[in-house]
């Protein structure tokens, strides 16, 4: 005699990119066990994680969502809504005391209450010049995967040029299929100061998934708040 099958509950989200509702179900145990084994190995890479990132939400969205062009703030979102509804609404966070920079302590986060923010006046057209201007796209998994960040100059170099989409100068309108690699280079690297730092502006007010906590510091005795932000801190 077969065993019974199984169904799982049926949920929907909006993607914050977009606004689009999708559906979506719980991970199973042996999604989960994959998620695990790449977050906890003793050879993690981040690598081993995008993929089992992409597997787990192309199979539990039913394919709905282009996880290698989805922005990385759906992604998280997505993510978030997985665990809360396979897992647990309440995650065990990793933080930083800022009080003294050196002690980490685990505190409880409900991820039913983080969402979408996007800074005011946030826009993905940028006006790099009186004629020329740039319409952006958003970081993805794969700029994830690369590690490629706002901290440095030369990362953010290159994380504008993977996001860079149309450049646009009066009537003319160059998308990314008309120009190379090197004179993508030489647009982005003639850029001054003040111009560079309009895209900085871009990353810096783009829709992210954050949240403010409390957090008691058991050497100090220091309750503090801190920012929990990025699918790294939610992992485990």
């Amino acid at each position: 005699m077969a065993l019974p099958k199984l169904e799982n509950p049926i949920y929907t989200l909006q993607l914050p990119s977009t606004g689009e509702t999708i559906e979506y179900r719980p991970f199973l145990v042996k999604e989960q066990k994959v998620l695990l084994l790449a977050t906890e190995g003793k050879e993690t890479n981040t690598k081993d994680i995008v993929k089992a990132l992409k597997e787990l939400i192309k199979s539990c969205t039913f394919g709905k969502v282009n996880v290698d062009e989805a922005p990385l703030f759906d992604i998280e979102y997505i993510f978030l809504k997985l665990r809360a509804k396979s897992v647990g609404e309440s995650a065990k966070v990793s933080v930083l005391c800022p009080d003294d920079n050196e002690t980490k302590e685990m505190i409880d986060v409900n991820l039913d209450e983080i969402e979408p923010m996007m800074s005011e006046g946030h826009t993905n057209m940028i006006n790099i010049t009186d004629t020329i201007k740039v319409e952006m796209g958003y970081p993805t998994l794969s700029d994830f995967e690369r590690g490629i960040s706002v901290d440095d100059t030369n990362a953010a170099i290159d994380l504008t040029k993977q996001c860079i989409g149309q450049i646009s100068e009066g009537d003319k309108v160059y998308n990314r299929v008309d120009y190379t690699e090197k004179e993508l280079d030489d647009f982005v690297n003639s850029f001054n100061t003040e111009q560079l730092g309009k895209i900085m502006g871009f990353f810096a007010t783009m829709p992210t998934l954050k949240t403010v906590a409390k957090v008691k510091n058991s050497k100090t005795n220091v309750e503090s708040e801190v920012v929990i932000q990025g699918l790294q801190s939610f992992l485990a």
